[in-house]
């Protein structure tokens, strides 16, 4: 028994001394990793280096005139955790960019980017994605089932017409920025972005015109904003999200909610969906159908007098209540169609 406890303390020395060991290893390649800045200085190629590009770990290319960046360069870059090439003149990036297994960060914004590689989603380590100000018509349809710990994805002011339906797998994304392009539509199933916080699709003017029921089930959603497009009615399901603490709707031909109840704030916004999802919400007050006119204005030969039975419910003496006649034995006789048509229906 003595031994076996000898050898189980020596084992968890050993341990100890491998776990330093490897503790002091980490820290001394960190410390030998270098930040590359070379960011506004006119550049129309890249420099040969001469220092080592797998020690790089953040390397800022931005404010340049580059219109590419070579394959070899960024297959050996090994170690780099931030890239960012924004404000250049790319029109595409290279395919080994699939290469960088540690990149954290890739800024590409302020380019001429008309799509994005499909090895991207081998930058499975990628946190942030920012690609604001290309040309990009669409994204990899592949690009969210393997980009796991994607938390900000930014693609605001470029031609996309639509997202693909993977970026629903992206359960790390926290933030959707995807306004100011052509979007028609957003993907079903967005409940499966279950860390979503802020979702932007505003912007999008005369294309997007509905949106998709999925998303009231949002259920970290914080901030929504739809505004400026041509959306008339919000899902229902919104009334669900219980921790929307700011909604912007504004530049919508919006119906439902009306009005009304988006000047009483978000509180009667979501109350106003819930209860008409649960179909407990009493509609605002319509106007008189053409059955209430003509009760109006005499048609129907009755007393002039009008009976409190009479204002509840249109009853009159002498006739059939309003109820009786919309069945399906008189709504025939009595249609706006049968009542002004030149056609003579009464005649026997």
């Amino acid at each position: 028994m003595m031994y076996e406890q000898q050898q189980h303390q020596q084992q968890i020395r050993m341990d100890t001394k491998k776990r330093a060991a490897h503790e002091r290893k980490k820290s001394m390649d960190e410390e030998r990793l270098e930040i590359v800045d070379l960011s506004g200085m006119s550049l129309d190629a890249l420099p040969n280096p001469s220092l080592n590009l797998g020690t790089i770990c953040k390397l800022d290319l931005s404010n340049n005139n580059l219109q590419n960046i070579p394959e070899s360069l960024t297959a050996r870059l090994l170690n780099v955790l931030v890239l960012d090439v924004h404000s250049n003149q790319l029109k595409s990036l290279p395919n080994s960019i699939g290469c960088l297994s540690k990149l954290k960060v890739l800024n590409v914004s302020g380019n001429l980017l008309a799509f994005l590689p499909k090895t991207i989603e081998n930058c499975r380590s990628l946190e942030d994605l920012n690609a604001n100000f290309n040309k990009l018509s669409q994204l990899p349809d592949t690009i969210g089932f393997e980009l796991h710990n994607l938390k900000k994805l930014s693609v605001n002011s470029n031609k996309l017409v639509f997202l693909p339906r993977s970026l629903t797998h992206l359960s790390s994304l926290r933030v959707l920025d995807a306004r100011l392009n052509c979007l028609r539509s957003l993907p079903e199933d967005l409940e499966n972005l279950i860390n979503l916080e802020i979702l932007n699709v505003s912007q999008n003017f005369q294309y997007l015109e509905t949106l998709p029921y999925s998303i009231g089930l949002l259920m970290s959603l914080v901030e929504l904003d739809v505004s400026y497009n041509k959306i008339t009615a919000l899902p229902d399901s919104i009334g669900c999200l219980k921790k929307l603490q700011k909604l912007t709707v504004q530049g919508n031909p919006m119906s439902s909610p009306p009005p009304e109840v988006f000047e009483q704030g978000l509180h009667s916004v979501k109350e106003y969906l819930s209860e008409k999802m649960n179909g407990g919400h009493k509609s605002p007050p319509k106007k008189k159908s053409w059955m209430g006119k003509l009760v109006k204005y005499g048609t129907f030969n009755g007393a002039r007098s009008v009976s409190r039975e009479e204002k509840e419910g249109f009853i009159m003496p002498e006739y059939r209540s309003i109820d009786g006649l919309a069945s399906p034995r008189y709504m025939g006789m009595f249609s706006p169609r049968r009542l002004f048509s030149p056609r003579n229906y009464f005649t026997r």
